[in-house]
């Protein structure tokens, strides 16, 4: 990815995706399935490879290559990010975050967890039995069916 050269498109961007990681986090299973496990290292790894700022991108996989994510579990993959997130702030000369106010400040207003395979009331979707998803319910147009692809590594 290219230089992101607008310092205050790169500041706001910045904000954003650190509230959306630290959420992602805090959303994570408490005892994650291994695929679940793989699913949040890979999205980690992805997420820095496809970071818009290339200079960013390219300092958080160095934090990555030292501090590999810890995702054994919710809390695990909550402190691993405040840490990192941290590391990035010491570099930027910015002030440490108390990692242990990180469900007060990163509280996305989610509901509670939910049991597996359950939505919320008034979900826009649900699977099939074929492993796709079926978009039903409170939305004006025709249900809509969405295949999952085929998933490749590269």
């Amino acid at each position: 990815m290219p230089k992101l050269g607008n310092e205050t498109v790169k500041a706001e961007l910045g904000r954003a995706t650190w509230k959306y990681f630290h959420t992602v986090m805090a959303r994570f299973p408490e005892t994650p399935t291994e695929d679940q496990k793989e699913a949040l290292r890979s999205y980690i790894y992805l997420f820095a490879r496809l970071y818009p700022c290339g200079e960013c991108a390219e300092h958080f996989m160095q934090h990555l290559s030292k501090y590999p994510p810890q995702v054994s579990s919710r809390n695990a993959a909550s402190g691993w990010a405040c840490f990192v997130h941290n590391e990035v702030n010491a570099m930027l000369g910015k002030p440490e975050f108390d990692c242990t106010n990180l469900g007060e400040f990163y509280d996305c207003g989610c509901s509670g967890d939910e049991e597996e395979g359950k939505g919320k009331e008034g979900t826009a979707a649900s699977r099939s039995d074929a492993g796709k998803v079926v978009a039903t319910g409170q939305h004006d147009g025709p249900a809509v069916e969405i295949s999952k692809e085929e998933t490749t590594r590269g």
